[in-house]
């Protein structure tokens, strides 16, 4: 009897084991069946579930649950997608396609490292693979590029992200920029109705609607409106077919016509709880109301998903996306030419855009110029903007680099007119995955040149006068501010002269190019003019002690004073050197003599004629006389006190050596103003 009852126990335990792998396999089933037709929420929370029931020695089922599960998450853009994927490669998933996807994944979380080891992996198995190898590079490339990023400037558009809501898309109603229609999630979905919000089974989320919304006198956006009247509710049986529920279409991605009056946008409506591919709908506006919408029929297989249209804006050319077949994998864009009957010419844009990945909501602007969004091209992660042009017959895709782009998906772009203003939408830094608004502008740019005109002492020469001659005819004069200043607006690709004179006083020039400057810039020259009647003490002139052999330090100050004879070619003058009261002076006379010509060699080498210079030692015979400034700087020296042995030998020991330092100097004097002129 003992042993009956075990064996009673024993095949009770093998039912309980059998009924429990059954009640396993069928509820994968039943999330397989979800994931089959796009209802991803729903088919993710049911793998999440099943998943811990699997015995851990069943590696094949728990890696099939843990990749599928991954793959909602990932469509899903939720960040779980990793440890799902993590699971299957743990649980010895087959096909190698995890490794790309986890890779993906990420790419899409900025961990670039990370990613290019997993698509490295891929490659082995796949070594042409194109989404591979660019989302490789990408890897090795991306923080070299945030830190590249271009002159648009980018912010959050308050104005129309609700809160724990998607809000993307948004469309310009006309050119001028003072209207437009979004897609939106947000609660209020409809605003004379209380009734419950229903979810998503595809995404778990509130169904999309379209909003507008309108600047008001003040340039503000008013309150946001519910686009009435185009979606339908219609009474279906669920996924199951066990009862009715309330099905909700869902609308979004639109496309104004250039008069502002013919509405393109996506529409899809889940019939017995199956997600059928979206369609594109028309509506047109009369009286301010958008009327009943009908099909855009694209295809003569109903079958086929289209949407997120694009309409040029002649009105003749409509950009779509589509799954059809004899694409080049996920959704492909494609144009459609209108015959004036129906749109007849439909063409795939070709693999220059379209690659095995999804490409996604096209703008095309009046130029030509098509902006979309790619998971398949080099990019930062995620959906990245980008915009191609035509040559011929080939599309030139250019990414639009940051800001525009992060790791997360940025799409759905729209510009005001032919302006380089608008928004975009992005997902960037959303824990949850909503997608929020962006606008975006392009500052214009500015080139700048500023500045002071000062004597050698520093003060300010308020009577100078600055004029400006540029190589695209520019030819400005003016009169430099009473406070020494001035400020001049430039043009860009232009290379300009500037030259500053004053009564009494040397010209200065300045040259400069706003050439292939591709930012904002501002350039500071700051004038300091050099007298005509005094005696000018040239700083940074420095020779080796007891010798007249100059230092490379001195190279500053002697290309400045190049530069000075050159901006005026009509002047002699006198270079003098100067020691101070060590040795006796016949000595300190050949010194400064030396020195004066080591000068003069320096300049006739650089392009000075001979003629215009005179080089005159004067030791220690003229010492220093103290004017303002260095009374103010030094105080202990009194104003027109000559820095003369009898003066020195009464101060202390330091001060005696500011004194010698003083009197060690190189100057110039102008001789004459005319030279080379009669």
């Amino acid at each position: 009897m003992r042993y009956k009852n075990i064996l009673y126990i024993i095949i009770a335990c093998c039912l309980m084991v059998g009924f429990s792998s059954c009640s396993v396999s069928a509820r994968i089933k039943r999330a397989d069946k979800r994931y089959n037709i796009g209802e991803y929420y729903q088919a993710s929370e049911m793998y999440r579930q099943v998943y811990r029931q699997i015995n851990s020695k069943d590696k094949s089922m728990r890696a099939h649950v843990a990749f599928q599960q991954g793959e909602c998450y990932r469509i899903l853009n939720n960040g779980k997608a990793v440890n799902a994927y993590k699971n299957a490669i743990r649980n010895n998933y087959p096909d190698s396609i995890v490794f790309l996807h986890y890779a993906q994944v990420l790419q899409f979380q900025g961990k670039y490292k990370e990613a290019a080891a997993q698509y490295a992996i891929y490659l082995q198995a796949h070594p042409t693979d194109y989404i591979a190898t660019a989302g490789k590079y990408a890897c090795s490339q991306a923080d070299t590029w945030k830190k590249q990023p271009s002159r648009y400037k980018i912010a959050p558009a308050k104005e129309f992200n609700a809160k724990r809501s998607s809000n993307f898309s948004p469309t310009f109603i006309g050119e001028d920029g003072d209207a437009l229609i979004f897609t939106s999630n947000r609660q209020e979905q409809k605003s004379n109705t209380k009734k419950k919000v229903r979810t998503s089974s595809v995404t778990g989320m509130p169904s999309f609607n379209l909003y507008s919304a309108r600047k008001n006198a003040a340039g503000k956006w008013e309150e946001i409106e519910l686009c009435e009247g185009l979606y339908a509710e219609t009474e279906a049986e669920d996924g199951e077919g066990t009862q009715k529920q309330t099905s909700t279409a869902e609308l979004g991605v639109a496309s104004l016509s250039a008069d502002g009056r013919t509405m393109y946008f996506t529409y899809s409506k889940p019939i017995n709880g199956q997600d059928l591919g979206a369609k594109i709908y028309i509506s047109q506006r009369a009286s301010g109301e958008w009327g009943e919408a009908q099909e855009l029929k694209l295809f003569k297989d109903s079958s086929i998903t289209v949407g997120h249209p694009s309409i040029n804006a002649s009105g003749d050319t409509l950009y779509f996306v589509s799954d059809a077949p004899g694409g080049y994998g996920g959704k492909d864009i494609y144009m459609a030419i209108s015959s004036g009957e129906g749109w007849d010419d439909i063409r795939n844009l070709g693999p220059e855009v379209n690659t095995s990945e999804d490409e996604l909501f096209p703008c095309i602007r009046q130029d030509g110029r098509l902006y979309f969004s790619s998971k398949g091209h080099p990019g930062y992660g995620g959906l990245d903007l980008f915009y191609a042009t035509a040559k011929d017959t080939i599309w030139e895709i250019f990414n639009m680099g940051a800001p525009f782009n992060s790791n997360a998906d940025d799409f759905g772009i729209t510009f005001v007119g032919n302006t380089e203003n608008g928004f975009f939408s992005s997902n960037r830094g959303q824990k949850k995955g909503y997608d929020l608004i962006y606008s975006f502008v392009l500052p214009q740019l500015e080139f700048i040149v500023e500045g002071t005109v000062t004597d050698n002492n520093g003060e300010h020469l308020s009577e100078a006068t600055l004029r400006l001659v540029g190589n695209d005819g520019t030819n400005v004069k003016t009169q430099i501010r009473r406070d020494g200043t001035y400020r001049l607006k430039l043009n860009k690709n232009t290379r300009y002269a500037m030259l500053v004179n004053a009564r009494g006083f040397l010209n200065e020039k300045q040259t400069f190019t706003t050439e292939n400057l591709s930012d904002s810039y501002t350039y500071q020259h700051n004038f300091i003019l050099s007298p005509i009647s005094k005696p000018v003490k040239m700083n940074n002139i420095f020779f080796k002690f007891g010798s007249w052999e100059l230092t490379p330090d001195s190279e500053q100050g002697l290309n400045a004073l190049v530069k000075l004879l050159n901006d005026n070619p009509n002047i002699t003058i006198e270079l003098a050197a100067h020691t101070d009261l060590v040795g006796n002076n016949a000595d300190n006379q050949q010194l400064s003599l030396r020195r004066a010509q080591s000068v003069v060699d320096y300049l006739i080498k650089h392009g000075i004629e001979q003629e215009r210079l005179t080089p005159v030692g004067y030791g220690e015979e003229k010492p220093v006389v103290v004017d303002e400034v260095l009374h103010k700087q030094y105080p202990f020296l009194p104003k027109e006190q000559a820095l003369d042995e009898a003066f020195i030998t009464t101060l202390p020991a330091d001060k005696q050596e500011i004194c010698n330092s003083l009197n060690r100097r190189t100057e110039f004097r102008v001789l004459k103003t005319t030279y080379n002129l009669y």
